[in-house]
């Protein structure tokens, strides 16, 4: 599995964003090649890295990258939107801090056989745990247009997002889309010749949004909002990395309704709700990546950090 190698991104700003304690608890919940977790594990004496990711070809392979911590690390093949039940399960009440990063890693991407790459033709999967029903395919052949469209422009922020879709329609009428490379000619089809000559390929935006259907990801974003925070000791810190507007929003939302104290109406006297803040903001505004770490790293560009402490 060494080939199973991934460039960390916001690496020392993570590390330091966590604040961590030889002692702590520490949960990093999207494992990926463990570049993360390494830094993490490396920092602690008697304390505890649990490490998470749906993908068993990552789990396996952040498993050997970590041997030699191997006595302060426990790895768990799960979504990280399940990190309250993951904790439960290990018995543990709280942690000092909870690291995910939200982008899919390289080694995913670059793999021709796992269906995310519109550069080399393989089966449409694009599933992330091969265990999850739900595939780029039956997305691709069996969801409405309506459907289609919505995440072409939502998730992609796709401008031809209904002429793909509609090409998609008309294309699996007269035969099944099977495989990554049928799909890019469609989308190809459905586009103006200007929008063919643009820098960027013209499959990338929509292949990013059917990925993010497949997975539920912006799902699982809202999810790990709500259980995560809960899970946090007193001074426990929050760090997510996203890559795209729509987690980004999702994240930002989360920590500020966290941070927020009574909701009560400015009318009333006195407040009724009880509501008292969870965390407060660590970052006013996220943390990007400094020109040195894009240049190593072109893929880092759209990396936003942001954290938070609980109260």
């Amino acid at each position: 599995m060494s080939e199973f190698h991934h460039v960390s991104v916001l690496l020392g700003e993570c590390i330091e964003g966590l604040n961590i304690k030889p002692d702590g608890i520490y949960v990093d919940g999207t494992l990926g090649g463990a570049g993360h977790s390494f830094q993490i594990a490396s920092r602690l004496t008697t304390g505890r890295l649990i490490g998470i990711d749906r993908d068993p070809v990552a789990l396996k392979a952040a498993g050997e990258r970590l041997t030699p911590y191997s006595d302060r690390v426990t790895l768990v093949h799960s979504n990280f939107c399940n990190i309250d039940k993951v904790l439960e399960d290990l018995d543990i009440d709280g942690v000092d801090g909870i690291l995910l990063d939200l982008g899919v890693s390289s080694p995913q991407l670059d793999d021709a056989q796992r269906g995310f790459s519109y550069m080399a033709d393989a089966p449409l999967d694009m599933r992330m745990n091969n265990d999850d029903i739900l595939t780029a395919e039956a997305v691709v052949n069996t969801w409405s247009y309506e459907e289609l469209r919505r995440i072409l422009f939502d998730y992609g922020e796709e401008r031809y997002a209904p002429q793909i879709a509609a090409n998609i329609c008309r294309k699996r009428e007269e035969k099944k889309i099977a495989t990554t490379l049928e799909l890019v000619d469609v989308i190809r089809g459905a586009m103006p010749a200007a929008a063919l000559r643009e820098k960027q390929h013209p499959a990338k935006r929509s292949f990013q949004a059917i990925r993010i259907a497949v997975n539920d990801e912006l799902g699982a974003v809202r999810q790990v909002m709500d259980a995560a925070i809960p899970k946090l000791n007193p001074g426990g810190r929050l760090a997510i990395i996203t890559f795209h507007s729509l987690e980004d929003r999702i994240v930002k939302n989360g920590m500020n309704d966290a941070a927020k104290g009574c909701i009560c109406p400015p009318s009333f006297p006195v407040c009724v709700c009880g509501k008292k803040p969870q965390v407060k903001i660590i970052t006013r505004k996220p943390i990007v990546s400094g020109e040195d770490e894009l240049e190593r790293n072109p893929r880092a560009r759209s990396a936003k950090l942001r954290i938070c402490e609980k109260i």
